[in-house]
């Protein structure tokens, strides 16, 4: 038997109400990351260091940004027929737009019979973590289940915002059943504080996929969801298989991010997953050179530390910063700057992030905020110092005291 002929689809169609205000202006996949990255380059990294060559990227909400960074950044050699193609909702089944990821594979199923692949690999765009596709492929290939869930342990607590996966008393492989957002959630055998959560990514039989949606298409009860619709019909028919995340070994990881995975649909987990980059030690290491995350290359000039007219050193602890910043005179902590930014004399930025091209005046003070693109700071003026004065300027302040600064906003004292 010759080699399996993979195909891959990214689900980017996602609104992503809960990263408001960073998604008022863009989808959630194009939401910045990291510093010079988007969501979407962690999927579709991963599926190309996992030597997927033909990529589709299904969209809808707000897509162009979206749309232009798939297509500016991810340009595959032709010769071999290798691609990365942004796919824009159709209306091929009629005047709609997709109503689930179950749906939005439906209506692109032309893609599918077109490249007439073998095995469909599905993942979303909003997630971030490494993980080498290709053994998840093979191990669902060896199961001879039609689809496949990659799966990784979390917290119980935790159930409720996650696809839970009980697996098979006698065959753990084998998922028994799997259930959407549980209020009571059955821990597992062997550590009763934690649940099996889907990951969001699949491994489907190509026939198999394309009679389930379309069956799934035909049911008008459906949620059209490939976790609370398309996996349950496999699951019935006892055709879904289960892949242990920790099993998976990607080149250049260590011990302390091996199975790092994190779900980044809110501001707190947005936060926190930029805090785990910034420690010397980084639970997630964006370092790790044999399994790059690639993104756009920004035309820039290297970030610059430059004292002040009063000698003062511009300086970065436990903290990212991107090219074309200049650090002038001001101090940055815990944080993570993006391409262009301008920092200016005493200015404070500490447990932030800051997206591109904005500009934080002198003696300004920031901490524990996000500021979106393009967002300028008056000298003097503070965000995340006063919640209520936060809030009286229409600023969104999370419950645990994270402040959101929208795109384009200008702060004053």
């Amino acid at each position: 038997m010759g080699a399996k002929k993979v195909f891959g689809i990214v689900l980017a169609g996602g609104e992503g109400k809960r990263l408001m205000p960073l998604t008022a202006d863009r989808a959630k996949p194009a939401v910045p990351f990291g510093g010079q990255y988007r969501l979407i380059d962690f999927a579709i990294s991963n599926l190309i260091n996992s030597d997927l060559r033909q990529i589709v990227v299904l969209t809808q909400y707000k897509s162009h940004s979206l749309d232009r960074h798939v297509s500016q950044t991810w340009r595959m050699s032709s010769l071999l027929g290798a691609y990365v193609a942004s796919v824009p909702a159709q209306q091929r089944l009629g005047k709609r737009w997709f109503t689930g990821s179950a749906d939005a594979i439906l209506q692109s199923l032309n893609l599918i019979r077109d490249e007439k692949p073998d095995i469909v690999v599905v993942v979303g765009a909003d997630h971030v973590y490494r993980m080498d596709f290709s053994q998840m492929i093979e191990a669902h290939i060896a199961s001879g289940k039609s689809a496949t869930v990659a799966a990784i342990r979390q917290p119980i607590s935790l159930a409720s915002s996650f696809g839970v996966i009980e697996v098979d008393q006698h065959d753990p492989t084998t998922i028994a059943a799997f259930r959407e957002k549980p209020s009571d959630p059955i821990g597992l055998a062997d550590s009763p504080h934690e649940v099996l959560v889907s990951m969001g990514n699949y491994v489907f039989d190509a026939d198999a996929l394309i009679e389930a949606v379309e069956r799934d298409g035909e049911q008008s009860d459906s949620s059209h969801d490939m976790g609370g619709d398309i996996i349950p019909f496999f699951v019935r028919q006892n055709a879904a298989g289960v892949y242990d995340f920790r099993l998976n070994e990607v080149p250049g990881s260590t011990a302390r991010d091996a199975d790092y995975w994190r779900d980044v649909g809110t501001i707190e987990s947005f936060f926190e997953a930029h805090q785990d980059l910034v420690a010397a030690y980084p639970i997630f290491n964006l370092y790790n050179n044999q399994w790059p995350i690639y993104s756009m290359l920004v035309n820039s000039p290297p970030a610059k530390f430059v004292r002040d007219s009063r000698g003062r050193v511009g300086n970065a602890i436990d903290s990212i910063v991107s090219l074309g910043s200049v650090i002038q005179g001001a101090h940055i902590e815990r944080s993570v700057l993006g391409p262009w930014n301008r920092i200016d004399s005493g200015a404070t930025v500490i447990d932030s992030i800051v997206f591109d091209h904005s500009h934080i005046g002198a003696d300004a003070e920031i901490r524990r905020a996000i500021l979106d693109k393009e967002v300028i700071v008056d000298p003097g003026a503070t965000v995340g110092v006063n919640r209520e004065r936060d809030l009286a300027r229409g600023f969104t302040v999370t419950e645990t005291g994270i402040t959101v600064v929208g795109k384009g906003t200008r702060v004053t004292q």
